[in-house]
């Protein structure tokens, strides 16, 4: 079974994704390298693609609502982190809901989850 945000990828392509510098390899090489990065203000830098209009990071890989992934994943910084998918752990995500609505796909719920859903979906 795909984890669901395999298979959506919509908080990408829909927040700035805004963070401190620390957390890039100007301060920590194991961080978001800096070339993927805006500079936002003096302490902050956000995900290229992700400070504008119509946001789509950079790290996105396909298509929102298909098969998508994150080119930096394993280097995502602490907002990518925090953010998670409604009821993966028993709880509401407003911000996710908010996402997948803006492209037209439907909300997470606590089925979303069981192993049943995976084999019931289209």
């Amino acid at each position: 079974m795909p984890h669901p945000c395999q298979t959506c990828g919509a908080c990408c392509a829909r927040f700035r994704v805004a963070f401190h510098w620390s957390e890039t390899t100007a301060f920590n090489p194991d961080g978001m390298p800096l070339a993927l990065t805006q500079p936002l203000d003096a302490h902050r830098v956000s995900m290229r693609g992700t400070d504008c209009r119509e946001p789509h990071c950079i790290n996105l890989v396909g298509t929102v609502g298909g098969a998508v992934s994150c080119s930096q994943y394993a280097r995502r910084p602490s907002p990518c982190r925090e953010l998670g998918a409604a009821w993966e752990h028993g709880e509401p995500s407003p911000q996710c809901d908010r996402a997948r609505a803006a492209y037209g796909l439907a909300a997470l719920t606590p089925e979303s989850w069981l192993p049943a859903a995976a084999s019931q979906d289209p």
